[in-house]
């Protein structure tokens, strides 16, 4: 028996088209949001089928519906890893929100020399989460160095995730083009950084500095993230944002579990935990210590 009409089909979902139809977009969109927490709602089908329109043609496939079907049918896991690194939106600098490193020197790392000789008695653990394309774990890695260089010894190990393996790809690389490492004082430019023999416009983060940061890929969603022993400092800085509060909890829950005690978290300028049943308290604008009533 003929199924009953519906809409004319929109030219996403007409033969030979690559145009993403209403049908192929809440497919992906709910398969990004339950996997990579990632929102996408209606307004951003023109940004996902701009992102993903080449991967279909370099897959000389017909269309969305195609892809879609190889993707989310199981198809292909390897294709799901170049699905994410599309997908993915990843911004970042070096230095940027320079408050939240002043606070990391002034505030959390006092406390947590003297609460567990954390960088003395025993390494400082930090982890940059959401660290796209390697900025913020570099940074935090000047930071510690030079804090290190004034001061006492300073023990510290830096671990840096990201969801993206292409984001991580270039990280590890730790090249970048002259423009994107001008919020880098000129002093820590010269001591930390090396100008490509090939390219005068590239520099690269020298390797002493390279083998302070471990990258790994990681996805926030997991429910056991294999944080062990528990890190001292979290950076997640710009990540919540894409998340519904829901999530946001979840994993603001799962950090919890992953921090030692009275361990320090760092949020983005925009991001807030106000309203979320969640084991921090605020001690500075974006700021937040691991209660210790866990």
């Amino acid at each position: 028996m003929e199924a009953p009409r519906g809409p004319e089909p929109d030219a996403g979902s007409r033969a030979g088209s690559t145009g993403l139809s209403a049908r192929d977009f809440a497919r992906l969109s709910a398969f990004i949001e339950r996997h990579c927490g990632i929102r996408m709602p209606i307004a951003k089908k023109t940004l996902l089928e701009s992102r993903l329109s080449g991967r279909v043609r370099e897959l000389g496939m017909k269309g969305f519906s195609e892809y879609c079907d190889h993707v989310l049918g199981g198809l292909s896991s390897e294709e799901l890893v170049h699905m994410v690194d599309k997908v993915t939106t990843n911004k970042t600098d070096f230095f940027r929100e320079p408050q939240h490193f002043e606070a990391l020197v002034r505030q959390a790392l006092p406390a947590l020399t003297e609460l567990h000789g954390a960088g003395a008695r025993r390494e400082l653990r930090v982890w940059s989460a959401g660290c796209s394309t390697g900025e913020e774990p570099y940074t935090l890695a000047m930071v510690l160095s030079e804090v290190a260089t004034g001061g006492p010894p300073l023990r510290f190990q830096i671990l840096a995730t990201d969801l993206s393996t292409r984001v991580l790809r270039h990280a590890i690389a730790a090249l970048y083009e002259e423009d994107q490492v001008q919020p880098i004082p000129l002093s820590l430019r010269r001591k930390y950084l090396l100008r490509s023999v090939s390219d005068e416009n590239v520099v690269r983060v020298g390797p002493r500095l390279r083998r302070l940061v471990r990258f790994r890929q990681l996805n926030l969603l997991d429910d056991d993230y294999g944080i062990r022993p528990p890190v001292d400092v979290i950076f997640c800085r710009n990540v919540f944002i894409y998340f519904e509060r829901k999530t946001q909890q979840e994993i603001l829950c799962r950090f919890g579990r992953s921090l030692d005690q009275g361990g320090f978290l760092f949020l983005g300028h925009s991001e807030t935990i106000n309203g979320l049943d969640v084991p921090f308290e605020q001690v500075a604008p974006t700021v937040y210590r691991r209660r210790d009533n866990l």
